[in-house]
């Protein structure tokens, strides 16, 4: 069953301190605006604190976009969970990897749906960012999820599971790409449906 719906609304952390406020206020400019784009003053403003308090609760905005990736993987990987244990099935645990996506982006359109926060954060990086490396981090363990869940769906054919756990993955991101553009989740419940139906053919 898709949850898509109830998922109206992005939780906010509630606990009010100083780093949460920071790292709220930066993930809405980062996703919203880009990173290069958005400067520390307007981070500070929107957070309600003084430009200092950035800097003792980050050693620089490099820092800060680091920990916005990190905190973007984290927010995933909860939906990721919560998709698994509403699973009825090894094959709702392959899909719960697109339901996840299509959640994350439904939170996303709370400030208008820009695609992936990842990419598009790397995006701006040098090819030596240690972001990137956190980025492709975040890629490399959506794949191994896929390829972990198609190896219990079909046990006895390792290779076809591989296989199609890096179609997969391909597939989610093209359409996270096109849904980014769009700017709706469409896409991404296509790619969903594409998805089940592949996985289908070889169950």
């Amino acid at each position: 069953m898709r949850e898509t719906d109830a998922l109206s609304k992005r939780p906010r952390n509630q606990r009010g301190s100083v780093r949460d406020k920071l790292l709220a206020a930066a993930e809405r400019h980062f996703y919203a605006n880009g990173v290069s784009a958005t400067g520390v003053d307007a981070i500070t403003t929107e957070a309600g604190v003084a430009k200092m308090s950035l800097y003792n609760n980050f050693s620089s905005k490099a820092d800060l976009v680091r920990a916005y990736l990190d905190a973007r993987h984290e927010e995933w990987m909860g939906l990721y969970r919560k998709r698994l244990e509403a699973a009825e099935n090894a094959r709702d645990n392959v899909l719960a990897v697109f339901d996840a996506y299509t959640d994350h982006a439904v939170l996303s359109c709370e400030h208008g749906f820009r695609g992936c926060g990842l990419l598009n954060a790397a995006a701006e990086m040098p090819a030596d960012d240690q972001g990137r490396v956190v980025v492709r981090r975040h890629k490399q363990e959506v794949e191994s999820l896929l390829a972990r869940q198609l190896a219990q769906l079909l046990p006895d054919r390792p290779n076809e599971a591989r296989a199609l756990a890096e179609h997969l993955a391909f597939l989610l991101e093209g359409a996270l790409t096109i849904a980014g553009l769009e700017g709706t989740v469409t896409r991404l419940e296509h790619a969903r449906t594409l998805a089940a139906e592949l996985v289908d053919r070889l169950v």
